[in-house]
């Protein structure tokens, strides 16, 4: 009869190969049902815009029901800041819609590829035509920062594609023509929009180009490959963009309107007498408030106190530096590369955008 000792030796292997097995089966399990999770997820993602759109549309449609029942919405004030919020989302929405729609064809017919075409290899060139491709195509920054992060995976310069991001959002044709109805008559301002910002963008993709090393640019991420079919593609990019687009338009209406309505008029009136407060106060509200490029300029339209340059800074500062793109490009390309890029990009917009005012308007 074997001993005792014998048995747990001959039998510890063997209930330790079915432990082994079991958490080995447990794992795999638990690897499947996370798969799935993460299926489920992203067919909601993509078939779904979730709680998102319906935080807006539920308290608008109850304001409307119940605004001859509030005695509050006959308040003068209140009328004057309802009337100034919705005149500046009304009018930004066409671009908006418009933005975000090209920006979903764009990210579904245009490969990085394609533009990798046109910009040439060395980057004394490559930086100059980035900028220029960054204006044959329409989108907002949301959708430049994953092509720019594709267009470096794909070999590109990286200072022609940061080129690109800047660009794209900044001086594609949506953005001027919705600056030209929101100024209407004032053509200079359009021009001086597109001259500082393609300054700006030339600008730091030339002193990227100057740069030794890319080290910056080592924990570059790819984003999520899409799946299914070309028209799902488009649904799922334009419908992400449009309510992300969406609620920063509408945080951008709600500040104009209460700058207006809430801050004394003298205050506002001394900010606007003194060139330099407000071309920080633009910087920054640029920054916080995060509005798409198509929608922008009817924000900085609805603060006509203010001078023409110091809304520039707006104009120019917003599509290539803000909240949501710090953390997009620390997303795709590295949080030690946003910690670099983000305030050499606002200094040069913010020093962009005050020269060419300066000079042109």
């Amino acid at each position: 009869m074997p001993s005792r000792s014998r048995v747990a030796a001959v039998t510890e292997p063997a209930g330790s190969a079915v432990d082994a097995a079991a958490e080995a089966q447990s794992d795999e399990h638990d690897v499947e049902h996370a798969h799935d999770a993460h299926e489920h997820d992203h067919h909601n993602s993509a078939t779904g815009l979730g709680l998102g759109p319906w935080v807006l549309v539920v308290p608008m449609v109850l304001a409307l029901v119940l605004r001859n029942r509030i005695g509050w919405f006959d308040n003068g004030d209140v009328r004057l800041w309802s009337t100034l919020f919705v005149s500046v989302c009304v009018q930004a929405l066409p671009f908006l819609v418009l933005g975000v729609v090209l920006s979903g064809l764009i990210g579904v017919f245009v490969s990085p590829e394609i533009v990798q075409r046109f910009v040439p290899k060395r980057a004394l060139f490559a930086v100059p035509a980035a900028g220029v491709a960054g204006m044959a195509l329409p989108g907002c920054e949301c959708g430049s920062v994953p092509i720019a992060g594709r267009l470096v995976g794909a070999g590109t310069p990286p200072a022609a594609a940061l080129t690109f991001l800047l660009a794209a959002p900044a001086i594609n044709p949506v953005v001027l023509v919705s600056t030209a109805v929101a100024f209407p008559g004032d053509g200079r301002l359009v021009f001086a929009r597109f001259a500082a910002s393609f300054l700006a963008a030339v600008a730091v993709g030339s002193w990227w180009a100057r740069r030794s090393g890319t080290s910056l640019l080592d924990s570059l991420r790819h984003e999520h490959e899409h799946t299914g079919g070309r028209w799902e593609r488009f649904v799922d990019i334009a419908s992400r963009d449009l309510v992300h687009a969406g609620g920063y338009l509408v945080v951008g209406a709600l500040a104009a309107a209460t700058l207006q309505l809430v801050v004394p008029r003298s205050i506002l009136d001394s900010v606007a007498e003194n060139e330099l407060l407000s071309i920080l106060m633009f910087a920054a509200l640029a920054v916080i408030l995060s509005i798409c490029s198509e929608a922008d300029a009817f924000v900085a339209a609805g603060l006509p106190q203010f001078s023409l340059t110091s809304r520039l800074v707006f104009l120019v500062v917003g599509p290539v530096i803000d909240l949501k793109l710090v953390a997009m490009h620390a997303g795709v390309f590295g949080r030690r590369f946003a910690m670099v890029f983000g305030p050499v990009t606002l200094a040069v917009a913010v020093a962009s955008a005050v020269l060419v005012g300066q000079v042109l308007l």
